[in-house]
């Protein structure tokens, strides 16, 4: 049956291409939608006559003088699955209007599958959202999670790469469900890959069989540019290590962690790749914090000595190279560090002392800025 939302819907699409009165009615003969608003929740009894009949219906005017709630015009019934979900309605004279509306039963109709259609991709899409966070979450498989998958058509047999990509842009709602099923439709290719949107600016992908290190590369740089040309996001990927299908939850943390690097520089980032980064991500964030207050709090404020020492670490400590990025004089690069060391008591020039403020500016890195 014609849900009233959609019989709206076919209302306003219907009125754009032709200038009558229209209206869609239930299986019950009751008017869901019309252009005259005062005929909704009335009763039309040509409209029951025609869904009795499952044939088109020409309503005169004597008809209008004997039949309720009716006004001269045609009443086509319209068919979904092969089962009458209800009647649309043209008023006017029959004649005039009736070469319209073979037109309007089979637009009707394509919008209904039209519709149903997106409702069913999305409960799929929603289905495997809910299945693949099931799966990521936890190890232990029960008889129900077993049969979801059959039901949903994943393959739990096959080894599983996870592949979490995050987007970022000045555009709200990131990653539309639209956008997902563009990235699927280009990049799946009818593959046991399994694309699930991850909250509105993170996608999560469970790509199947073990695969060369370059190829998911590959297919991660074909992702990213997809998406910057297309949609103007800026993406990074983070992706963790080949699984069997039960240690997918553990490719899926390996992905996380890889990602939370990736983000730094909007890059591509294997975990396997990690080195400082695997030990970073296990310290608690209060330890973290209380870290930084022991070390750089004091030059929090002092932006120009944090990006003074910023650029001598990725110079690999060379003044010269420093000096040169920062177009400042080597002696003043020279006093910059000794005022580091005066708010710090560490001295960038000791390893010791460096390792501590290194990790003090990743840590500050991380945490929240202040407004």
């Amino acid at each position: 049956m014609i849900k009233p939302e959609l019989a709206e819907s076919i209302i306003s699409e219907m009125n754009h291409l032709i200038q009558e009165e229209l209206i869609v009615a239930d299986t019950s003969g009751t008017i869901i939608a019309s252009t005259d608003k005062s005929r909704v929740g009335t009763f039309h009894e040509g409209a029951l006559i025609c869904i009795r009949e499952k044939n088109t219906r020409v309503i005169t005017e004597e008809d209008q003088k004997t039949l309720k709630g009716v006004k001269a015009g045609i009443n086509l019934p319209v068919f979904f699955q092969n089962q009458i979900a209800g009647v649309i309605g043209i008023t006017g004279d029959p004649g005039r209007v009736s070469p319209y509306g073979e037109i309007l039963r089979r637009m009707t109709e394509l919008l209904m599958n039209e519709r149903y259609y997106s409702e069913q991709v999305e409960w799929r899409a929603r289905a495997i959202e809910a299945f693949v966070f099931d799966w990521v979450q936890k190890s232990d498989w029960t008889e129900e999670f077993i049969s979801q998958a059959e039901l949903l058509g994943i393959d739990l047999t096959l080894e599983r790469q996870v592949l979490i990509g995050h987007c970022s842009s000045e555009k709200e709602g990131l990653i539309s469900q639209q956008t997902l099923l563009d990235l699927m439709h280009f990049f799946t290719n009818e593959t046991a890959d399994v694309f699930v949107r991850w909250g509105n600016d993170r996608f999560v992908i469970l790509m199947a069989g073990h695969k060369k290190k370059e190829r998911t590369h590959h297919f991660a740089g074909q992702i990213r540019d997809y998406l910057k040309n297309r949609y103007g996001l800026d993406l990074s990927i983070g992706i963790g290590q080949p699984a069997s299908p039960q240690h997918v939850p553990l490719s899926f943390q390996q992905a996380d962690r890889a990602l939370n690097t990736a983000k730094k520089t909007k890059g591509i980032v294997f975990d396997d790749d990690l080195r400082l980064e695997m030990l970073l991500k296990e310290i608690k964030k209060e330890t973290k914090m209380d870290f930084v207050s022991r070390t750089i709090r004091s030059m929090e404020h002092e932006r120009e000595l944090v990006d003074t020492l910023q650029t001598f670490i990725l110079q690999n400590q060379s003044f010269k190279a420093a000096a040169d990025v920062l177009h400042i004089h080597i002696n003043t690069l020279h006093y910059r560090m000794k005022r580091i060391e005066e708010l710090t008591g560490l001295n960038p020039r000791h390893t010791h002392d460096m390792t501590i403020l290194y990790l003090a500016l990743l840590f500050l890195d991380e945490q929240p800025k202040k407004e």
